[in-house]
């Protein structure tokens, strides 16, 4: 298994708390990344300022997209393996401003991701999630 998946899942179960990154305690999207990076690589690359749940939106820019660009590896999108980091549009002509962790390929698909109401869980990569999939990252693991 990946050691990216297995630390993400690991994270199941952490309530969503806006703007957090601890296990168990609470995180959001971008927390759950931050912790499987210190998990997997150690220190955060960089420091991540304050954001609001509209981050980037009234400005219109993909503030999310340009970080993952400086820090993870881009991969083409049909190129789907467990680990992925996926980055969804969660509406048409919005930022792109959800993260999640691919735990499964293929046909049966899945991903690692936190949001409001849910917290931490794993769910179905449905084509409603798929089609909101604009970028697909992997972390700088070194090992292939």
């Amino acid at each position: 298994m990946s050691r990216v998946v297995e630390a993400a899942r690991g994270w199941i179960g952490t309530p969503y708390v806006h703007q957090q990154a601890t296990k168990a305690a609470g995180c959001d999207c971008l927390g759950l990344l931050r912790g499987v990076w210190r998990e997997v690589l150690g220190e955060e690359p960089e420091a991540v300022p304050a954001y609001s749940m509209d981050w980037s939106e009234p400005q219109g820019e993909e503030r999310l997209w340009r970080a993952a660009g400086r820090h993870l590896r881009a991969k083409a999108r049909d190129r789907a393996a467990p680990g992925d980091v996926l980055l969804f549009r969660m509406r048409s002509g919005a930022v792109a401003k959800h993260l999640g962790i691919q735990t499964c390929a293929g046909d049966a698909a899945r991903f690692i991701h936190a949001y409001a109401g849910r917290g931490v869980v794993e769910s179905p990569l449905s084509a409603p999630w798929a089609r909101r999939v604009v970028a697909r990252f992997e972390f700088p693991l070194g090992d292939g």
